[in-house]
């Protein structure tokens, strides 16, 4: 069940989190962050409808604009959120065994006779 606020693993905000962990990002690099990440390109409602919904959380804090660029930076309370949810994907793929403990993900098999 989805909480308010905690983004879910194909939320852009967990995906914008993720780019946040190295430290402070406008939004043109969170965008290039998530392209080079996930192969996902992120139009401008995405990224600020995402960026707002964060920032409304506690997740992200947005910090003095740099001429027209406004950095983000990811909270701690963002930090805590985005460690549970990429530890329940892990426990996820782990318990579906896709997960090995060494953190090696094992490709899906396809049950013979289908496409």
């Amino acid at each position: 069940m989805k909480q308010p606020g905690r983004p879910s693993w194909r939320d852009p905000g967990l995906l914008v989190l993720s780019t946040l962990v190295d430290g402070p990002r406008h939004g043109y690099a969170i965008v290039q962050e998530v392209r080079k990440q996930a192969g996902i390109t992120l139009g401008p409602g995405t990224l600020y409808g995402a960026l707002s919904r964060l920032e409304a959380h506690g997740l992200v804090a947005g910090l003095p604009a740099d001429g027209r660029r406004r950095p983000y930076q990811l909270t701690n309370k963002g930090r805590e959120t985005l460690e549970a949810q990429l530890d329940a994907m892990a426990r996820f793929l782990r318990f579906n065994g896709h997960l090995e403990e060494g953190g090696m993900f094992t490709p899906l098999s396809r049950p013979a006779g289908r496409v």
